[in-house]
């Protein structure tokens, strides 16, 4: 058995090694959250504000450094990359990630009843994962086969418009027909183009995800696949006989390769071997692009969650077989809305996963919902306004105008009509504040830590 392998299976039969995965969909702020935290724990017991975790609070949590992850074909998260961005002139975001990457810290802290196991000091290695949010939405398509998909997509609405292209090629399309490749790559080509249009106009549920990011992928047939509209009212037994060289067949083929091949491997080889999860959520960003997204964002989530393997774990399922123990749900750019609106910002994440939540909770599985700004852009400040004090944000718009503003409040419940047609919400994307050393500032990331982290730091 290998060296490294050997090691980290004591770690883990001792409890010292833990398996963090970082998800959400495209945009939920994924590369700066772990930016964000690998800082925050380079820089513990200096100048990181984490008051909220007890090991930081207490002086326990001596510091954090990278070392050699144990899968040496992954690529590294790209840190330092991103932190050079934030520290621009100007600043500007993180570029997001566009494929898999993973990074392994050595966190060094004394606990908090030293005994003569260990010494004054213990170590816990925190492996993190990142993975593009278009790959995850392939995970749901796993419950399909390929007719139960076409049927399952949907192209009404907003999205009428933006896949009207790919539409009209597949109208007059027969499943019987011999299929012609070069014009069924042309078509495949039309649908990728209606996701990525869809993706950019705010739509979250978007299914195959490599049509979005396909890699090494580009141009191979696997990704030249797209649903065949009418299939609820054709006859799976006349489908099933159709022979191999028919449209609905060579579909049919490359779907399932798709599933075997693209998606199976990527859920065995990563996500089946996570101990603790967070699930990032853009929630001001749908509410802010109206009613059809918000619906599809919460659509695309339920879907996603109930992808992954969650339940407690003990001591053989922590070395040979490990599942999610802990998870939390974090709404993201908290720093986006004033801090009395952060409350109800938790609550309207709340309700919009109130499903996934419940049977979570069924399956006794602990899980925390929260807010946050993992690395925050914005300061807060009241202002006068009609003899009343306003709370409002003081920031920097991407474009670079200083700007003051009240966003908008937020609904604690699932917004109505009602609410689109008073209201709305203004969204204003800001860029990052110049860092004058120290620790990304940030709100609410030391909850996160000590949800996900906290009880092995003890």
């Amino acid at each position: 058995m290998p060296r490294n392998l050997t090691r980290d299976l004591l770690e883990r039969g001792r409890d010292r090694q833990l398996r963090l995965a970082v998800t959400g969909l495209s945009r939920a702020g994924k590369t700066a959250f772990l930016t964000s935290l690998i800082d925050q724990l380079r820089h513990a017991g200096l100048e990181a504000r984490l008051d909220l975790l007890p090991a930081a609070r207490e002086g326990r949590l001596l510091g954090a450094r990278r070392v050699e992850q144990q899968d040496l074909g992954v690529p590294r998260f790209p840190f330092d990359r991103a932190l050079a961005a934030l520290d621009a002139d100007p600043p500007q975001w993180p570029a997001p990630t566009r494929g898999i990457s993973e990074l392994r810290l050595s966190i060094r802290y004394r606990p908090s009843r030293p005994g003569w196991i260990g010494g004054d000091t213990r170590q816990l290695t925190l492996d993190l994962f990142d993975y593009p949010g278009e790959w995850l939405l392939d995970l749901p398509l796993l419950e399909h086969d390929f007719a139960s998909w076409c049927r399952a997509q949907r192209f009404d609405g907003e999205r009428a418009a933006l896949f009207a292209g790919w539409q009209r090629e597949v109208a007059d399309l027969d499943p019987a027909q011999e299929v012609d490749e070069a014009r069924l790559a042309e078509i495949a080509e039309r649908y990728a183009e209606g996701l990525r249009a869809a993706r950019e106009a705010g739509f979250s549920d978007l299914q195959p995800g490599r049509f979005l990011l396909p890699g090494e992928l580009e141009g191979a047939p696997v990704l030249q696949f797209f649903p065949l509209p009418g299939l609820d009212k054709a006859d799976p037994a006349v489908l099933a006989q159709l022979p191999p060289e028919s449209l609905y067949a060579t579909l049919a083929r490359r779907f399932r390769h798709y599933q075997q091949h693209i998606v199976k491997p990527f859920y065995r080889d990563h996500f089946r071997r996570f101990d603790r999860q967070i699930v990032l959520v853009d929630v001001l960003g749908a509410l802010n692009a109206g009613p059809e997204r918000f619906e599809d964002l919460s659509r695309a989530l339920t879907r996603l969650m109930q992808s992954f393997d969650y339940g407690r774990r003990s001591l053989l399922s922590r070395l040979f077989a490990p599942r999610i123990d802990r998870l939390a749900i974090a709404a993201t750019k908290a720093d986006h809305v004033t801090p009395e609106q952060h409350p109800r910002l938790t609550g309207l994440l709340q309700a919009l996963l109130a499903e996934p939540l419940k049977d979570l909770r069924f399956a006794d599985v602990p899980v925390r919902a929260l807010s946050l700004a993992a690395i925050r852009a914005t300061e807060a400040r009241e202002v006068d306004h009609r003899g009343q004090r306003q709370p409002v944000l003081r920031g920097t718009t991407l474009e670079g105008e200083d700007t003051l503003l009240f966003p908008g409040e937020v609904p604690t419940t699932l917004p109505d009509a009602g609410f689109w047609r008073r209201q709305g919400f203004t969204f204003t994307a800001f860029r990052p504040q110049p860092r004058a050393g120290g620790a990304l500032p940030h709100i609410r990331l030391d909850a996160a830590l000590e949800w996900l982290i906290g009880d092995k730091l003890t």
